[in-house]
């Protein structure tokens, strides 16, 4: 098996793909007027997944950037009320975020709209297509390791 040309037509397809999943997903969150942008819902559903309020550092190692563009999103999210800072218990020169019952609102809209999204992406695919899509994906997402334990 040869390996594809990374910048044949399956690359192409692949970047076209991606921005067309771009487009879909920022029309669903506009429809849906909830007043955050595309990285200010990345931060929210990132901070979902902590079981404790993280430090403005714990969100951007988890989010791969600088410290700065955290504090600038968590700004945005905090004037709108999704998120609040608070003191750390244990270390008061320690700010942590937490989601408002705003923000969990926001994020259960943010889920609404992923999920018409991507029926909207999908809707062309039948339910066999969308199972092999599924396998697909998973062994691009994971890497060779996917692969090898099927």
């Amino acid at each position: 098996m040869s390996i594809p040309d990374p910048d044949g037509p399956l690359a192409e397809q692949l970047l076209r793909l991606t921005r067309r999943v771009w487009r879909i997903q920022k029309h669903h969150l506009q429809a849906r007027d909830l007043g955050v942008t595309p990285a200010q819902s990345r931060l929210l559903r990132t901070l979902a997944h902590y079981d404790a309020p993280p430090r403005m550092a714990d969100l951007a190692e988890r989010l791969e950037v600088v410290p700065r563009a955290v504090t600038t999103l968590v700004d945005g999210l905090e004037t709108s009320g999704k998120v609040r800072r608070v003191p750390d218990p244990t270390n008061r020169r320690v700010t942590r975020i937490e989601i408002t019952d705003q923000g969990h609102a926001t994020l259960r809209e943010l889920h609404a709209a992923r999920k018409a999204a991507a029926a909207e992406i999908l809707a062309p695919l039948s339910p066999e297509q969308r199972e092999a899509l599924g396998g697909l994906l998973d062994t691009l997402v994971d890497g060779p390791v996917a692969a090898r334990h099927c």
